[in-house]
């Protein structure tokens, strides 16, 4: 079945690649002879163990949510996979789409706002399908040369119900939300931190670097409590009060926190309106934290001919 799948594009060359597989842009050899991109996930496993269950989940999840067609995740065309060589191969084929967010706005960095609206957009979208995200960064937004973003790379992606016990090693490290990274149960609204954190990113040009972080004036970052990790920091934001901190977490709560005070506004150089929404986007406590939908809603993004009810 992968042979007859690969018979039908000319890969062309490496895009990327990850701990399972590669990348590839590739190109129709019939029809349109359009470029798509070719995910190749390569895992030695024995034929008796059966199909990875990570591998079952992606292709389950993208299988449920390109029905809808939505204009804002990336387009699964075609899925291939089978046993060759004591190794499980899985071929997916998606629509290929020219750039990452990073490369996009080095390019054309005013288009921020319209960025978000789309990434929310697609969010909301997930979300309304009972589908987390969990690994929401530039390198998996991917923006068209005529600016449609799409939300790609649904490896770490689940189907959640409210408060679903999950794995913490989740969303990259930069990107995690505190509840993630104090391992307390989470849901849905770790990607909105994530989208929070890019957000920031659209009006400041941080990068994120895995031995590094490197940031302006406006936007200070630090190593939260016990080395968990790295993100946007605590002196900005505000410490959380007791009754926002997981009782769950193995992490106990200090009452010396509370006597930090956050800024009143989280990034200077941006209207009011977009602080709100910025310090919606990143709120302490999951639960308070804005939504997709409500964020679309949201007057620093939301246009008269696309209104939003949630």
């Amino acid at each position: 079945m992968a042979s007859e799948v690969g018979s039908d594009y000319e890969i062309l060359t490496e895009i990327g690649q990850g701990a399972y597989g590669k990348v590839y842009k590739a190109r129709e050899r019939r029809g349109q002879q359009r470029f798509i991109a070719v995910k190749r996930l390569n895992i030695p496993e024995e034929p008796e163990s059966g199909i990875p269950q990570f591998v079952i989940r992606e292709v389950a999840l993208l299988r449920k949510i390109e029905h809808f067609n939505h204009p804002n995740i990336v387009k699964l065309l075609n899925v291939s996979a089978g046993w060759q060589n004591e190794k499980f191969d899985l071929t997916l084929v998606f629509e290929y789409i020219d750039q990452d967010l990073t490369t996009f706005l080095s390019k054309v960095s005013e288009k921020g706002l319209d960025v978000m609206r789309q990434l929310l957009s697609g969010l909301d979208f997930l979300h309304t399908n009972t589908v987390i995200h969990r690994d929401l960064k530039p390198d998996n937004v991917l923006v068209s040369s005529r600016g449609e973003v799409k939300i790609a790379d649904f490896g770490l992606a689940r189907i959640y119900t409210y408060h679903i016990a999950l794995t913490p090693c989740v969303v990259t490290l930069w990107y995690r939300a505190p509840e993630v990274l104090l391992q307390s149960s989470y849901m849905s609204s770790v990607d909105m931190w994530s989208a929070g954190c890019i957000f920031a990113e659209l009006f400041l040009d941080i990068l994120y670097n895995g031995h590094q972080c490197y940031c302006n004036q406006q936007l200070h970052l630090f190593v939260v409590i016990c080395g968990l990790a790295c993100s946007l920091s605590l002196r900005v934001i505000g410490l959380p009060g007791e009754e926002d901190w997981p009782i769950e977490s193995p992490v106990c709560y200090s009452p010396t926190w509370a006597e930090k005070k956050p800024t009143k506004q989280l990034l200077p150089s941006l209207a009011h309106e977009e602080n709100d929404l910025l310090s919606q986007f990143l709120t302490f406590n999951p639960a308070h934290r804005i939504s997709a939908c409500r964020a679309l809603a949201h007057p620093s993004l939301s246009q008269d001919d696309h209104k939003v009810s949630c």
